[in-house]
């Protein structure tokens, strides 16, 4: 029987009935198959409209961009509308078609009538809307065995599934936690993902809009420099590469969700916090190395955002500490 004397505290109540283990088993075993449920319509679905699954995963493509060393000569080759390649010209093949001072021609190939007979000729031109294409990244994603096309599908099915169904699968996983929280445990929680959502989104299309072209541009430069071919990736380790850098990159903008989540349950504070600085900005180095192409510059391009949200997380718990501390010298 509770004492007369003490004021019971609402925010410490817990929010669900008490149930044994075994009820609390099968709640989880509930939680498994709504979520495998809504995992595998969602897959389904995207492995129906995978291919317009993968027009949105190429997209990046599209806005990346091919610079060329100021020496080279590039003919870009086209019959009719359909453009067959790009070309370093040799010194005697620029002389040859008579391409002048321009770094960048068009060679069309095009049907000519010289009497009775039709032969193939060709005609240079400097065209602008050419010389714009031409630094566009035009890669082909290719299939190297029979079945390629198959697992390309299935992966698609799994990345875009997983992302999906995600919101689903959180849910019922929290309706399966929640109960056994007390109410200001929700509360704090609650916040965490409504803002952990939007950051992860945030973090998603920085990567799918801004950092994805610059790794494209610097992963073909690279190949380039190598003397290596860069106009054909295998399919699957381009959406591997894709999804992986988007997830990646989404996961570490959750960083202060996790971090002040921890300091409004107690765990971590403003001091500690600040102490940890340096570990910060290796673990942020790393996650560039692992999530990344393997260049420098696009590692230090992810490492620093997430280094800023960092340091804006240790700054909005030295506020909580100083309202806090204020609150108490008020009281």
């Amino acid at each position: 029987m509770a004492s007369p004397n003490v004021t019971p505290n609402p925010d410490e109540d817990e929010g669900g009935p008490v149930k044994n283990f075994l009820e609390h088993l099968e709640d989880f075993r509930w939680v498994l198959v709504k979520s495998a449920v809504a995992v595998s319509v969602a897959m389904l679905l995207c492995l129906i409209g995978a291919n317009y699954v993968i027009e949105v995963i190429k997209w990046p493509m599209t806005r990346a961009h091919v610079s060329y060393p100021p020496a080279d000569k590039i003919a870009v080759l086209t019959f009719g509308t359909n453009q067959l390649g790009k070309f370093n010209l040799t010194l005697e093949e620029q002389r040859f078609l008579d391409v002048g001072t321009n770094q960048i021609v068009e060679v069309e190939v095009k049907p000519l009538r010289i009497g009775t007979n039709q032969v193939l000729g060709w005609q240079v031109s400097a065209d602008p809307a050419i010389t714009a294409d031409a630094h566009r990244m035009h890669i082909n994603l290719v299939n190297l065995n029979p079945a390629g096309g198959f697992f390309v599908a299935f992966q698609v099915a799994i990345y875009g599934g997983l992302v999906i169904s995600g919101p689903l699968v959180l849910y019922f996983l929290m309706s399966f936690i929640f109960p056994a929280l007390k109410i200001h445990e929700k509360k704090h929680i609650f916040r965490a993902m409504i803002i952990g959502a939007g950051l992860f989104l945030t973090g998603v299309a920085f990567c799918f809009f801004g950092l994805m072209p610059f790794a494209l541009e610097a992963s073909q430069m690279y190949s380039q420099w190598l003397g290596l071919g860069a106009y054909e990736w295998r399919a699957e380790d381009y959406i591997s590469f894709v999804c992986k850098f988007m997830l990646g990159m989404g996961l570490g903008f959750e960083l202060p969700v996790v971090l002040l989540t921890l300091v409004k349950l107690g765990v971590l504070n403003y001091t500690m916090l600040r102490s940890m600085w340096r570990y910060m900005i290796v673990i942020n180095l790393i996650l560039g190395a692992l999530l990344t192409t393997p260049e420098v510059l696009t590692q230090v391009l992810m490492a620093v955002p997430l280094y800023m949200l960092y340091e804006i997380t240790v700054w909005i718990a030295w506020y909580w500490e100083w309202r806090d501390r204020k609150r108490a010298l008020k009281s």
